[in-house]
């Protein structure tokens, strides 16, 4: 189980290509689709990229020429409609139909920024990912969610006060970039939220799953597999859940409730 994608959690971080990993988590939910095709459409939007943005330094430049290919020629954007679709976080249906969510989107811009040699990095701002593009002396943020359009700080300030409250101050905190690995955690932590609030904790478990095999070191992600599989009366597999997380953490809280749940799923019930 997951044998596909067992190698995202053993290689280096820095060679995981966020938009080839989330083609493979994709392909898990489509038995015998190839993904060739699907990376050719990349390699093709990646091209045409490098063509366009010929000569491009300044974030600017390049965040005009992102813009240009993969939300005006690709038609790449947000979906508006049916936000909370699976679809939307399903890599393979993203390129199929060109919608998705913020996460989704900004993982193709991301890495088709990558390609070229242009540095790029999504950002873990609080319910809505946006992307950080250009040299680090004088980097953009652009929204993937909008067709790439340039976020400047009245916008920031607008979509983090959606999440976080109109008081809000926007700092470093809120625009942390992200590793390869928690993108994918991400993209997959979207739709296991959705799927366990729909009444689907089944579907939830599975995607906690993925994640643990994704970022094997990523202490929330057994955590909630464990509770999840003992919300479906699983406990020998708690109990494996709960035992990786002890042999990870350091926290001494954390292993006292880890260890504290160990002795009471060990108890005979009564």
């Amino acid at each position: 189980m997951n044998f596909e994608i067992a190698h995202l959690g053993l290689v280096d971080e820095e060679l995981i290509a966020p938009e080839i990993a989330a083609l493979e988590l994709a392909a898990l939910d489509h038995p015998g689709v190839e993904l060739d095709p699907y990376f050719d459409i990349l390699s093709e939007i990646a091209e045409e990229l490098a063509d366009v943005g010929a000569g491009a330094a300044s974030a600017p430049e390049q965040a005009l020429a992102l813009a240009e290919v993969i939300g005006a020629s690709y038609e790449f954007d947000g979906d508006r409609e049916k936000y909370d679709d699976r679809q939307n976080v399903d890599m393979i249906r993203v390129i199929d139909r060109r919608r998705g969510m913020p996460i989704s989107l900004s993982i193709l811009y991301v890495g088709l920024a990558r390609r070229i040699g242009w540095p790029a990095d999504a950002l873990n701002t609080p319910g809505h990912v946006l992307v950080r593009i250009g040299p680090d002396t004088a980097p953009l943020l652009i929204d993937p969610f909008n067709g790439g359009t340039i976020v400047n700080a009245d916008r920031l300030t607008t979509l983090l006060s959606h999440v976080l409250g109109a008081d809000v101050s926007p700092s470093a905190e809120h625009l942390a970039p992200m590793s390869n690995r928690s993108m994918l955690v991400r993209l997959l932590m979207n739709e296991a939220t959705r799927a366990e609030a729909a009444g689907d904790p089944e579907r939830a478990l599975v995607l906690f799953e993925r994640m643990t095999v994704v970022a094997p070191a990523n202490s929330h992600a057994w955590w909630e597999k464990a509770r999840l599989e003992l919300v479906g009366n699983d406990a020998s597999a708690a109990r494996g859940s709960l035992s990786a997380l002890l042999e990870m953490t350091r926290d001494p809280n954390m292993r006292g409730h880890i260890s504290a749940m160990l002795d009471s799923l060990a108890r005979p019930s009564t």
